[in-house]
């Protein structure tokens, strides 16, 4: 019986673990990791008596209060935390060298918003109320801060 008891306990610990790093917010695993430490509990009260019970009750409590004080601590998050930053900038034309009248050709469908080539640079563009499809010949009409505006060629 002790086995079940042992096997209970981690598993509803491991759940436990699993609901606070895997996939939290769904509160079934940390549910269920709760209700296995509880059945572990009380199966070492009710069918090995008093004093293993409380032995089992005080482990239990020290392994929990010790896994919540390492969770706490902020090198622990800081080895599973994302830390990686984003620099650049969309659409930095003032590399490119654009200007109104240039002309280029969609690379991806515009509607309104899509992506062009303009002299070998990959630019985002506005089509503003047109949908432009995939390589049709633009024009640039007006370049406003960072975004481009764009119209398609007349064949």
């Amino acid at each position: 019986m002790l086995w079940l008891v042992i096997v209970l306990i981690a598993v509803g610990i491991l759940l436990l673990l699993l609901e606070v790093l895997v996939i939290p917010g769904t509160g079934f695993a940390g549910i269920a990791g709760f209700g296995a430490v509880i059945a572990g509990v009380w199966i070492a009260y009710a069918h090995l008596g008093t004093f293993t019970g409380n032995i089992v009750l005080i482990v239990t409590l020290a392994v929990n209060v010790i896994a919540i004080w390492i969770g706490v601590r902020s090198k622990t998050w800081k080895k599973a935390a994302l830390v990686s930053t984003i620099n650049s900038k969309v659409n930095e034309i003032n590399n490119v060298n654009l200007k109104v009248g240039d002309t280029g050709k969609t690379i991806s469908r515009c509607a309104p918003m899509g992506k062009a080539e303009f002299n070998g640079h990959f630019v985002e563009v506005d089509a503003r109320v047109d949908f432009i499809d995939p390589n049709t010949e633009i024009e640039i009409i007006k370049i406003d801060h960072n975004k481009i505006y764009i119209k398609p060629l007349k064949k």
